[in-house]
């Protein structure tokens, strides 16, 4: 969805914080191996002053809602891949203002949310590693992004992933 956030509310749009309904997405499609979560962009606009360790608990929180989830007895609690999205260049474009000075106040979040992944015991996947944010607008992914992106995702779940 676009613009959701890992567990903020958007003032202007409903239905954006990612923490809000999960469960019960990760029930109806239970049972489930692998969650692969790439969210934590949209909690640097400029709605909010989160940094980058405000929303690695974000990302936290949606961890716990995942494995408390109500899921049928006997049915796996899935494994999680935490995916830190491409470091945000200088916003352009459109939704500069909407993202006016997030490339500072998400400085670091790769290494927060490799932290998190350490603590929580999931897989992780640093995005940076084998692309950047759009050119277009620093922040979004450009469509030969999002192939590189993907296809190094399922690269990686396919080496490290036990199924």
């Amino acid at each position: 969805m676009n613009g959701r956030r890992t567990a903020w509310s958007d003032p202007f749009k409903d239905g954006r914080d990612g923490s809000i309904g999960l469960a019960q997405v990760i029930e109806m499609h239970s049972p489930l191996r692998l969650v692969v979560l790439m969210l934590g962009t949209n909690d640097f606009q400029s709605t909010h002053d989160n940094n980058a360790w405000m929303s690695a608990q974000g990302i936290a929180k949606l961890i716990h809602i995942i494995r408390q989830a109500p899921i049928e007895p006997g049915m796996p609690i899935p494994d999680i891949m935490l995916v830190a999205p491409p470091a945000i260049i200088k916003p352009k474009g459109v939704i500069a203002n909407k993202f006016k000075d997030s490339e500072l106040r998400s400085k670091g979040f790769a290494d927060e949310l490799k932290i998190i992944s350490e603590l929580h015991s999931t897989y992780y996947f640093d995005a940076n590693s084998v692309t950047n944010a759009s050119d277009i607008d620093g922040i979004h992914l450009d469509e030969d992004q999002h192939l590189q992106l993907g296809n190094a995702i399922a690269e990686s779940v396919a080496n490290t992933v036990t199924f």
